[in-house]
């Protein structure tokens, strides 16, 4: 029976191993919450520090989802093939929610260069009315009122 266990114990399914892995993503979420609140207190004029702070915690985050995959997940002793078939549909759909953002703003873009009649509503200067300001009613030939 302890052949047994200790078999278990090398092939990845061992109590120390989830400790270690445990204590490595307690750590690591740690170091994102104490950089996130340090971020609060860096003005918002540096954006280079800022910007690197927050590529700090997508390195960490992704760190973190490896651990995760790879022993809570069982992916780190499975097969290369399994793996592949995981690995390559992720990036493609990454891939395709970059291309397609990409393409929505190209698109969006030369819709309001080339054509006037689309542009965003937030590019749009709309006069403000008066306070109390009604709305003006012409009156057509027959006498009745008419709106714009």
């Amino acid at each position: 029976m302890s052949h047994t266990a200790e078999h278990n114990e090398h092939a990845g399914g061992g109590t120390k191993e989830v400790i270690r892995i445990t204590v490595i993503l307690t750590v690591l979420t740690i170091i994102e919450l104490l950089i996130g609140f340090w971020m609060i207190d860096i003005p918002l004029t540096s954006e280079g520090l800022r910007l690197a702070l927050k590529g700090t915690i997508v390195i960490l985050m992704m760190a973190k989802a490896f651990y995760i995959v790879a022993y809570f997940m069982h992916l780190k002793h499975e097969m290369k093939n399994l793996i592949m078939t995981i690995v390559v549909p992720l990036a493609l759909f990454i891939w395709f929610i970059i291309a397609f953002l990409y393409d929505g703003n190209s698109f969006k873009n030369l819709r309001n260069t080339y054509d006037p009649y689309f542009k965003e509503q937030s590019t749009i200067k709309v006069e403000k009315k008066a306070h109390g300001a009604a709305d003006k009613h012409e009156t057509s030939k027959d006498g009745k009122k008419a709106s714009h």
